[in-house]
């Protein structure tokens, strides 16, 4: 393939991926406004308030944590229109059993295997690509929305969550790989250099992520 068709593939790719996270950020969009007047009265009893930017932000961030679970805790392409299709017409199970003596073969503990083969083909350079990006914004808004932002509390957040979906998998069908971990921690990582470079180029504009203090409170 050509660079252009390499492109336009990956591009594809990314696309369809997005589809499938849609329906739960739907119902993320939903939850979060529903929660709001909740959330306004326990900011108002702890003596805080919230701005626009700041509830932009969690909104986003609380979007694509939806996004991110309907692609990972749920078997593959389980949020596809066919998958539906089949599943409404008979043809296919809503959950596909597990066969657990092939997740145990498949099981892939050998750090960087995954990641050396990335240079033999598009696809799997697509997965490697795919696990660190998509991973960049939990490092980033874990250190926007966090008080006092540390790397370290990124790449934490990264692990500890990359941990779990692995762990999840194995019981769905889908790979269990410790490469996908190494990605994904680093993908927080670069999430978190991204915000710093953000807070060092518009300090004033980081700061309005943060709820404001009032009676001493700071937002946690």
């Amino acid at each position: 393939m050509s660079l252009t068709e390499t492109l336009q593939w990956y591009l594809e790719n990314i696309f369809e991926y997005f589809f499938q996270m849609l329906p739960c950020m739907s119902f993320a969009l939903i939850l979060f406004f529903l929660l709001l007047p909740w959330r306004r009265r326990r900011l108002a009893r702890l003596g805080l308030s919230s701005g626009p930017w700041r509830e932009g932000g969690l909104l986003l961030f609380l979007m694509f944590a939806a996004g991110l679970a309907a692609l990972t805790l749920f078997p593959a392409y389980f949020w596809t229109a066919g998958h539906w299709r089949g599943v409404l017409d008979g043809t296919q199970p809503l959950f596909p059993p597990v066969d657990f003596k092939n997740q145990l073969q498949t099981l892939q503990m050998e750090p960087f295997q995954e990641i050396l083969r990335a240079f033999h083909g598009p696809w799997v350079m697509f997965l490697m690509l795919a696990n660190i990006g998509i991973f960049s914004p939990v490092g980033f808004f874990t250190a926007l929305l966090w008080r006092k932002p540390r790397w370290w509390k990124s790449l934490l957040a990264g692990f500890c969550a990359s941990f779990v979906i692995e762990f999840i998998q194995f019981f769905i069908g889908r790979s269990t790989d410790i490469d996908d971990v190494i990605l994904n921690t680093a993908g927080a990582l670069a999430g978190f250099w991204i915000f710093w470079l953000l807070r060092a180029i518009f300090p004033n504009l980081i700061e309005k992520f943060q709820c404001q203090p009032r009676g001493g409170y700071y937002c946690g």
